[in-house]
């Protein structure tokens, strides 16, 4: 059996990716704050790890050290930076960058950006011995485009060079390195927006299906090739032949309309 380690596996895409890996027959890891009470399947081990304390990612890995003999895929969906939106009534999200509440940086920076970093060397270190391997970051479109707050746009312009340089690191080892861009996916909190009549909803994706994209990408001997790219979830999922688990089938976003 493949291992597979997830990390901010409570809710949204994290519990997505973690369900659609189990169902393609990985043994996965799952964490959050609160993964205890996540709705993923019996078989997922829980751990319970915040990511932005070295001492409890040492322990994660070393649970799976000690669980799993080899560390297949690891995919870092850990992600402070949309909690708080709404303080004191007001709308802070898309405040300019001098305005922004200090903890924004943290959640996306330390919770996010450096939680992937620190995973992701742990995990390096066994594909490494092992010569084999992908990680797989979370990124999105605010790496190549203004979109909501400057901090957003930092984060995931650094999520997509942290992948480009460790895929260029571990390329020698066999060890591919992938940013992967959801589409909108049906989260609990674009659900809720969603009801409020903020969002349309008929091109979107269950948090599931970018796991199905993952498996299929962790399945491709060729995916050493794509090591250090920024991807399209749904572009991915065209070439594989892919649906959603509702059958439905994604079309990929485009820079310009996002």
């Amino acid at each position: 059996m493949k291992n597979a380690a997830v990390t901010g596996a409570t809710r949204g895409v994290g519990r997505g990716v973690a369900v659609s890996l189990a169902a393609a027959g990985y043994c996965v890891f799952a964490t959050g704050r609160t993964i205890a009470a996540a709705t993923v399947p019996e078989g997922v081990i829980r751990i319970p790890c915040d990511h932005t304390d070295p001492e409890q990612n040492d322990e994660f890995f070393r649970q799976i050290r000690e669980q799993a003999e080899s560390l297949d895929v690891l995919v870092n969906c850990a992600w402070g930076g949309y909690e708080q939106m709404v303080e004191d009534g007001k709308f802070t999200w898309g405040l300019p960058f001098w305005e922004q509440p200090s903890h924004r940086w943290h959640g996306m920076m330390d919770a996010g950006v450096g939680a992937a970093f620190e995973c992701s060397a742990r995990a390096a270190r066994m594909m490494v011995t092992q010569r084999s391997g992908l990680i797989v970051n979370i990124s999105f479109w605010p790496a190549r485009k203004y979109i909501g707050n400057a901090i957003y746009g930092i984060s995931k312009a650094a999520t997509d060079k942290m992948t480009s340089d460790m895929a260029h690191e571990l390329r020698q080892y066999d060890v591919a390195v992938i940013s992967l861009y959801p589409g909108l996916v049906r989260t609990e909190a674009v659900l809720e927006a969603a009801h409020a009549g903020w969002l349309d909803l008929s091109n979107s994706e269950t948090p599931e299906y970018i796991g199905r994209v993952i498996a299929a990408l962790a399945n491709d001997p060729n995916t050493i090739s794509r090591s250090g790219q920024a991807l399209v979830a749904a572009a991915v999922g065209a070439e594989y032949s892919l649906t959603d688990i509702d059958g439905h089938v994604p079309r990929p976003l485009t820079l310009e309309e996002v």
